[in-house]
């Protein structure tokens, strides 16, 4: 559908990280929509890790400047940017001292998940939507990819979408093969409950391991891609129950005209699973 506006959030993009299935999906499948007709714009988190004189980021002051407050405390919201030149792309990274100014992704050098990427994953969700809201650019297909980004999901449908910007918006969300290993902070549902966030909806991430928060976010989504050859057991069963639309793996050869098509049968509500 020409014209269709797709807002991506993706937890890796090469070539600002190495290239891992995930990261390379989401350099490419943008550039890949974009030629089709289709509106873009892509967001990931600016981790530490990320050379920004190599990559030439630099800040957007007009879309800088707000705080987000996550578990009672302020947390400034910092945009940047930088361009794919050959795939005419712009991306924008979220930002933020406390949250992303370390040297690794999503666990430190031993291999351990930081305590914090719930409120991480918080602030990213929140950033990208505020984001949003000031570029007033209304999204038809949000598609997020990997559990980092699966957060704004629950943002969009439960606490935006009323907004303008979100109201019409469908939420896609590829799942990978890239689970946390350990439930995140035992306070995260207290967290959420404090952006406003009801207790039913948080029912089920009073343990918030990898498999109770995928049942979070995969029931706040409109369509389920499976974005790996094999995923966690529990989590493709909690897929597949979910009722919702379901696209299975696609290979690399085929997978945009099968993406592009599903995000087509989500907005026109024509999806057989």
């Amino acid at each position: 559908m020409t014209g269709t506006k797709v807002l991506y959030v993706s937890q890796e993009i090469t070539p600002y990280l190495p290239e891992t299935e995930m990261s390379v999906i989401g350099r490419n499948l943008p550039q890949a929509i974009q030629e089709k007709g289709r509106e873009i714009r892509t967001f990931m988190p600016k981790y530490g890790c990320i050379n920004e004189r190599r990559n030439q980021l630099h800040e957007v002051i007009r879309l800088s400047g707000m705080n987000i407050i996550i578990d009672d405390s302020d947390h400034p919201l910092i945009i940047k940017v930088a361009s794919i030149q050959a795939a005419r792309m712009q991306v924008y990274f979220i930002d933020n001292e406390d949250y992303f100014q370390r040297k690794y992704l999503l666990s430190d050098d031993m291999g351990e998940y930081f305590e914090d990427n719930d409120e991480r994953a918080m602030f990213f969700a929140r950033g990208v939507i505020e984001t949003v809201k000031k570029l007033q650019w209304p999204p038809n297909i949000i598609h997020c990819h990997g559990w980092f980004s699966a957060l704004l999901a629950l943002y969009v449908k439960k606490l935006h979408d009323d907004d303008p910007v979100f109201r019409n918006s469908k939420v896609v969300l590829s799942l990978y093969n890239n689970e946390f290993n350990k439930s995140l902070n035992k306070s995260f549902r207290k967290k959420l409950s404090m952006d406003g966030v009801s207790d039913a909806d948080l029912k089920v991430v009073e343990d918030p391991n990898y498999v109770n928060y995928s049942k979070l976010v995969i029931g706040m989504s409109d369509g389920i891609i499976i974005g790996s050859p094999q995923i966690h057991a529990d989590v493709m069963k909690v897929a597949e129950k979910s009722g919702k639309p379901l696209l299975h793996y696609q290979d690399p050869e085929s997978y945009v005209d099968a993406y592009s098509a599903f995000y087509d049968q989500i907005l026109n509500g024509s999806v057989t699973r």
